[in-house]
């Protein structure tokens, strides 16, 4: 969802004269065969797009959540900030890459109770943090950790939400065009 104000600044590319915009949007490159337009917009700040790329690389190697988990996770906080690109890139990264059942990955861009018990809780608790701005109530900690999850994991869940905001935030100021990559995952809030 675009926000009101729209960003004038262009989309920035491989070749840019500034070492510090074209590195990091080669780096993605290399890393995923194209640069998502999301990334073209954040490049106009290049510390915004290497904080994204570093805390997404983080978060997916050194999280302790399963690929399918950080799906769940990053879906839940794209839903519930409103963010189309957001949620048609990792619906696609779900179906095709990280193992998601087109059940769980459909209900998550439905808003909907997801058929795994444990993804649910993650689910819930991921939602708890996002709309209680990191305040969740002992009832919220105790139900993620009787899931199976370690208070470790909870923050996991802040870098997520971290790593997120920055992409969310700038997507609605950007309102980049969602890449042919993800065309077929276009959500609407």
């Amino acid at each position: 969802m675009r926000a009101p104000y729209q960003m004038n600044l262009p989309l920035r590319t491989t070749e840019d004269s500034d070492p510090a915009v074209a590195a990091p949007l080669k780096k993605a490159r290399e890393n995923l065969g194209f640069v998502p337009n999301m990334y073209a917009g954040m490049a106009n700040l290049p510390a915004l797009l290497e904080t994204y790329m570093t805390g997404y690389e983080r978060f997916r190697a050194e999280a302790g959540f399963s690929p399918q988990e950080q799906e769940v996770i990053f879906l839940t906080i794209s839903r519930g900030n409103g963010c189309d690109y957001c949620m048609a890139a990792h619906s696609v990264i779900a179906d095709s890459m990280s193992g998601v059942p087109t059940e769980v990955t459909d209900a998550l861009r439905d808003g909907e109770r997801l058929p795994d018990e444990r993804l649910e809780a993650l689910r819930r608790f991921t939602e708890v943090m996002r709309d209680t701005r990191g305040r969740p109530d002992t009832a919220d900690v105790n139900a993620f950790l009787e899931a199976g999850y370690e208070e470790k994991h909870i923050l996991g869940v802040i870098l997520a939400l971290a790593v997120k905001t920055l992409s969310n935030y700038s997507n609605h100021l950007f309102g980049p065009e969602v890449d042919a990559a993800f065309q077929s995952r276009i959500w609407r809030p």
